[in-house]
């Protein structure tokens, strides 16, 4: 178990690590393809970023894409606990302790994957509804 713990730890400190790095990294490619469109006199809105979007929409689509790539991470990293499980589950060689504790690894990675799912389509809900989508 200790072993799944620190696997997990190292897990989480890459998904905060890439979402430190992500959100400075897309507020710079909005604004450079903003910058863009004055230097080439573009004025078509799908194009040109912000142009014709308020500040709510932009901020509605800056908390789905953040949390769609959270979701994102989170689905890569419950696979990659399955797998390890799964493995732990083929070495275990009949210990009753081994074989329980990949049962339980895999076990919690699936729980994570139906409350990141549930997480989803809540989340994206709540979105469209502030948007008017019904």
């Amino acid at each position: 178990m200790n072993k799944i713990k620190k696997y997990l730890i190292t897990a989480i400190a890459i998904v905060v690590s890439a979402l430190s790095i992500y959100a400075p990294l897309s507020y710079a490619t909005d604004t450079s393809s903003e910058d863009a469109c004055k230097i080439t006199g573009y004025s078509d809105p799908t194009i040109c970023g912000h142009k014709g979007k308020n500040n709510e929409q932009e901020i509605q689509n800056r908390v789905r894409s953040v949390l769609n790539t959270v979701y994102l991470w989170i689905g890569i990293i419950a696979a990659i606990v399955i797998v390890i499980g799964g493995i732990f589950y083929m070495i275990s060689i009949g210990d009753a302790a081994k074989i329980q504790r990949a049962k339980s690894a895999i076990l919690y990675a699936v729980i994570g994957l139906i409350v990141t799912l549930a997480a989803f389509a809540i989340t994206n809900l709540v979105i469209n509804a502030l948007e008017g989508k019904h």
